[in-house]
């Protein structure tokens, strides 16, 4: 593939790459888009609210059970793994080349496959915190809890994502934006970036070589150097060689 080889040479001519991903990359693992069509029917078919008022800050405070209910079904899956595309971009930062991942998933898939310098923009699954006493609990503590999660001093345990009507971690922020700035290549995969306020880091960069890999068209198109229209895996897959 000719947009794969270019790929490849941007990579080769870069010495501060950063990755910007979305849930296209997560989808390639058997993680189901939430945000996508199919999820947003499945969401008011099962619940009768769409994912955007079942994941809302309002919702949780009122409604924690119905919540929790949809919560664990839709974004705690389990039995998945790093897919090609996390396991390149892995191996891209062990070569030296990738600086820093960006992510708006919150699936934790790209540590597991072995990446270290990571911003999740929307939280992880990971770290769940007791709203009273602050104490930390495990995906897998949360998933396997009759009803709402609650901590050993009675408090109900709340996921470290990012729901809507809550704000970014302006830490977590700065320092995506900060990457984004020094980076002299941008590869951005997965994602339509249409949603905000995450697309609009791509404002950010200042490099020579900006790279898109997404199935479908993008409102950054006419601002990038390579725009690759297949799965980000099978893409980063085959131009890092993993």
């Amino acid at each position: 593939m000719k947009s794969v080889e270019m790929l490849r040479e941007m990579i080769a001519a870069s010495q501060y790459i950063v990755f910007f991903g979305g849930a296209g990359v997560s989808t390639e693992s058997g993680i189901p888009d939430f945000r996508s069509e199919a999820g947003h029917f499945a969401a008011i078919r099962r619940f009768g609210e769409p994912p955007e008022t079942l994941l809302s800050r309002a919702y949780f405070m009122a409604r924690p059970e119905k919540f929790y209910e949809y919560y664990k079904s839709a974004l705690l899956v389990a039995d998945v793994g790093p897919n090609r595309a996390h396991l390149a971009l892995a191996k891209l930062e062990e070569r030296g080349k990738l600086r820093a991942v960006v992510t708006q998933n919150i699936d934790g898939l790209h540590q597991a496959a072995g990446s270290r310098c990571v911003y999740e923009l929307h939280g992880g699954i990971s770290r769940n915190f007791c709203m009273a006493c602050g104490r930390e609990y495990g995906a897998a503590q949360i998933k396997n809890s009759p009803g709402v999660p609650r901590c050993a001093c009675g408090g109900v345990v709340k996921p470290d994502v990012v729901l809507y009507g809550e704000g970014l971690d302006q830490e977590v922020l700065r320092g995506a934006t900060a990457h984004i700035g020094k980076a002299d290549m941008l590869i951005v995969g997965g994602t339509s970036l249409v949603v905000y306020p995450a697309a609009g880091l791509v404002n950010y960069f200042r490099g020579s070589r900006l790279a898109l890999i997404n199935q479908s068209e993008t409102p950054y198109d006419y601002r990038a150097d390579l725009v690759v229209r297949a799965p980000v895996g099978e893409v980063l897959g085959e131009a890092v060689g993993v």
